[in-house]
């Protein structure tokens, strides 16, 4: 699947010109981006809540896997199964200064997918379900944890979406002003936005001791992005 799907569901209609078709540009987002928030019918209203998540590209589900984990106790659970649900995650990238109200806006990469959660029950995908959305926090981490529990195996379930129906839109750049705003002599522009890590802060019972290798280059990672990004900038006024 090289394309995102066009179904009625995920099409662009408003703002088309920022609606991105190749799927892996989607999967770029969903590789850089930490939090994705769920949204299921939760019987007389909606429920939108944020989760950590993993990706299967290979997984068994039409156009790979989305991995999400919660309690087996939580209310949202079952209903999540009973619909089918949204997920959204986005990368928030800028702060759009327009020359007006009306063109102040953000930049963004926002992926949008819809499709049917299935629960996850075979042992041997939900201990890898487990390990990419622990990976995908902290790369390596899993292979350095003592394994799970049965109790705490049983007290998780994990939500398996499909990623064939999904939608990316990306915003970039700066404002879209009238010629007239611009004529007037107004500033417009944009603040670049970047996620960026600091040091690893031991918990009390870790005091004195250094981060272990995979919490020290998740870190390090993040935060090298942000300094790359931060070296050719110059700050005026």
């Amino acid at each position: 699947m090289d394309t995102l799907s066009p179904t009625p569901r995920t099409t662009v209609n408003r703002g088309k010109n920022r609606a991105v078709a190749d799927r892996a540009e989607l999967h770029a987002v969903l590789a850089d981006a930490l939090l994705a928030h769920l949204g299921v019918i939760a019987g007389a209203h909606p429920a939108v809540l944020p989760t950590a998540f993993g990706v299967d590209l290979d997984g068994p589900d039409a156009g790979g896997s989305l991995y999400l984990h919660g309690s087996v106790a939580a209310g949202w659970l079952n209903k999540a199964l009973e619909h089918d649900v949204c997920v959204t995650i986005t990368e928030l990238d800028g702060l759009v200064a327009g020359r007006s109200a009306f063109h102040h806006s953000m930049n963004y990469r926002s992926a949008v997918v819809i499709g049917r959660a299935r629960r996850v029950e075979d042992a041997t995908e939900r201990e890898r379900a487990l390990a990419t959305i622990v990976d995908h926090m902290i790369p390596g981490r899993w292979d350095t944890l003592r394994p799970s529990t049965r109790k705490e195996l049983a007290a998780t379930a994990v939500l398996a979406v499909p990623l064939a129906e999904a939608s990316l839109k990306v915003r970039a750049g700066g404002p879209g002003d009238e010629p007239e705003d611009i004529d007037a002599g107004t500033w417009g522009g944009h603040i670049p936005l970047r996620r960026v890590a600091g040091a690893p802060v031991p918990d009390p019972d870790s005091e004195g001791k250094p981060a272990p290798a995979d919490v020290a280059r998740r870190a390090a990672a993040l935060g090298a992005e942000a300094a790359d990004l931060g070296a050719g900038a110059v700050l005026s006024g």
